[in-house]
């Protein structure tokens, strides 16, 4: 079995140090001072290192990645920039001693900002040079000479982003940019300090135990060091955190200070894991993106031999409920906006008023006041959107353990644009989609599942067998009725939740994806309707049918069994998921901001519907609680 190397980085803190040649201890804030002059003199050698390059000549040569001797670059950024003899007309300010390799660090940042935006440039590149008639509407001749230019693995995200960007540069300059360089300007770096380009005369790196790893690195002692002799080593005790395996190979880390008073660690670390299959998978796991329940999924198996394969889901829901952290979410930006719009009110009316007026400092009091108050809802913030990324990481990829599934589907909606919904469009954009994907791919390396991203568009309206126009419904006993849960395709008789479509898509997608297909050639979408109610329809019923019996025919049932949402099987056991004991029959919901997943043992393959106990399962995201600050704990 082939090994891979899984890479992740973990965030510590450095609260304090102490001087190895005296043994003196350094509280915290003379050591956040110490960092903060090394910071700081790092992002000015940087600046002034990207904004001396910054053109499309020496892009084009790191583009190349040839010198002039036309020998390859040294994948090292440092090394690459002293092999073009670029860092020489970068000097330190004058009666500043800066060694050399802290220059290697200097180098190795601005080299690796540089190459960033080579990708930024292709993109730019392609859309120049197929610049539409239309920005708005591309033709289908026109977007195929576009992806002929584009990079590989471009987002059409990105694709709508450089060209409203053009857009905006030739309806303010009336031309097209000449590139990059010219449609913005430098890349703007932050004070960190990257020890990795750093050797054991700056550095070193031990790991003491299961919980501790020590550091030690050269620090100035002075804001302006002088000489050596100004610069001293520091040993600083850091605490790993949880995420770190007692096996992982630690890396030489990042040292930047942050605007709360502490110095961040951004320590790599890596780990042996078994390689994942790319095929052969039985057995998957797709997931659909929500906004109340953030993820709902069901699983699929891969049935048949030869022309005869199907998959086949018996349709059961596994929920993460993020209806308290959603509300907290929204309730939390709204209180953002609000004291951003009192922040910005006051700021004017100090401005018009002057000095001399005497509620001019009363004013721009209030005004800080409120800058501070945002900065604090706005940590809020981020700390929620980090544990509900997390807790449904962690929830998705335990359910695909306890369900024996060996890959994930998810949806890549980065491909999508809301069109005319602004407001559903921004509480979706809110859900930092991006870490869960994230978390979920590193979560499944360790646990050897692998994770595939479905393209987004067609996937809920068109049959991923037939490629027709998919119904939809309440539930698969309510044909009759419009909805959005249950999928129903009357071409090849497909019927599915919406959240199986990510699992059927996947294993038995072979097809030109939807979005690439001509206009010609894709079906008409399908119109819905609003259902008013009507006296002979038993709409106000909102019974489901018992999971594991057969879907009833079009026709509404005359009395359609009911199911809970939650709460487990009578017979389920305990044992079924290490570490997590049965709830009570009665408990059909956990307490409000409970963290909870409920999950059953897999049934055996070649069991038959009948077979399937009538639950779900469903979880709870972190709840937060608005007069602590954060969300509780649990879930990540």
């Amino acid at each position: 079995m082939s090994v891979a190397k899984l890479m992740a980085t973990a965030t510590c803190t450095a609260s304090s140090g102490v001087l190895e040649a005296t043994g003196d201890q350094v509280g915290q804030r003379a050591l956040l001072e110490r960092v903060g002059i090394m910071a700081r003199l790092s992002q000015t050698l940087t600046g002034a290192l990207v904004t001396a390059r910054w053109d499309e000549d020496s892009l084009d040569v790191l583009a190349a990645g040839v010198d002039e001797r036309g020998e390859d670059l040294p994948s090292k950024g440092w090394m690459a920039m002293r092999r073009l003899g670029w860092p020489q007309t970068v000097t330190p300010p004058a009666g500043v001693y800066v060694s050399d390799r802290v220059r290697r660090g200097v180098q190795e940042y601005a080299a690796r900002t540089l190459r960033l935006a080579l990708h930024r440039r292709g993109i730019v590149a392609a859309v120049v040079a197929t610049w539409p008639a239309d920005p708005s509407r591309r033709t289908e001749e026109e977007w195929a000479a576009l992806r002929k230019l584009l990079p590989a693995g471009v987002a059409g995200a990105d694709i709508r982003n450089r060209t409203r960007q053009v857009r905006a540069y030739v309806t303010e300059y009336g031309c097209l940019p000449a590139g990059l360089c010219v449609l913005e300007g430098p890349p703007q770096v932050a004070p960190q300090v990257l020890l990795a380009a750093m050797d054991r005369q700056q550095v070193t790196l031990q790991r003491v135990d299961e919980v501790t790893a020590r550091l030690r690195v050269k620090l100035p002692l002075h804001a302006v060091p002088a000489s050596g002799r100004d610069w001293a080593w520091h040993v600083l005790n850091i605490r790993l955190p949880p995420a770190v395996a007692p096996d992982a190979v630690l890396h030489t880390p990042t040292l930047r200070p942050t605007g709360a008073g502490r110095i961040a660690v951004d320590l790599p670390h890596s780990l042996p894991v078994p390689a994942t299959r790319a095929s052969g998978h039985t057995v998957a796991l797709g997931f659909d993106w929500g906004v109340n329940t953030l993820l709902t999924g069901t699983l699929g198996r891969l049935t048949g031999k030869g022309q005869i394969k199907r998959v086949v889901t018996d349709g059961r829901p596994l929920i993460f409920d993020a209806t308290v952290a959603s509300a907290a979410l929204h309730r939390l930006r709204t209180l953002r906006e609000h004291l951003a719009a009192k922040r910005d009110h006051y700021r004017p009316l100090a401005d018009g008023l002057g000095s001399p007026h005497l509620a001019w400092g009363e004013h721009l009091d209030r005004a800080r006041v409120l800058e501070v108050e945002h900065g604090r809802v706005c940590a809020r913030i981020r700390h929620l959107n980090t544990a509900l990324a997390r807790a449904a990481a962690r929830w998705a990829v335990d359910q695909a353990a306890a369900l024996g599934a060996s890959v994930i589907y998810r949806e890549d909606l980065t491909t999508l644009e809301a069109r005319g919904h602004r407001r559903d469009n921004a509480r979706l954009s809110g859900q930092v989609r991006g870490t869960v994907a994230e978390a979920i791919r590193h979560l499944a390396a360790k646990a050897q599942i692998a994770v595939v991203t479905v393209p987004a568009r067609g996937t809920s309206k068109l049959c991923p067998t037939c490629l027709s126009a998919l119904t939809h419904h309440p539930a698969p006993d309510r044909l009759g009725e419009r909805g959005w849960k249950w999928a129903r395709c009357a071409g090849c008789g497909l019927r599915a939740a919406g959240c199986g479509l990510r699992a059927v898509h996947g294993p038995r997608s072979r097809r030109r994806p939807p979005d690439r297909l001509p206009r010609s050639a894709r079906p008409e979408p399908h119109r819905h309707r609003t259902h008013h109610p009507h006296p002979d329809h038993p709409h106000h019923h909102r019974g489901h049918r018992a999971l594991g019996e057969a879907p009833a025919e079009d026709h509404p049932p005359s009395a359609p069994p009911t199911l809970r949402r939650a709460g487990p099987a009578p017979a389920a056991r305990a044992e079924d998921h290490p570490g997590q004991g049965t709830p009570h029959p009665q408990q059909a919901h956990p307490p409000p901001g409970a963290t909870r997943s409920v999950c059953y043992r897999s049934p055996e393959p070649g069991t038959g519907p009948e077979d399937f106990p009538p639950y779900a399962r469903r979880a709870y995201g972190p709840r937060h609680h608005p007069h602590r600050g954060g969300p509780a704990s649990g879930g990540a």
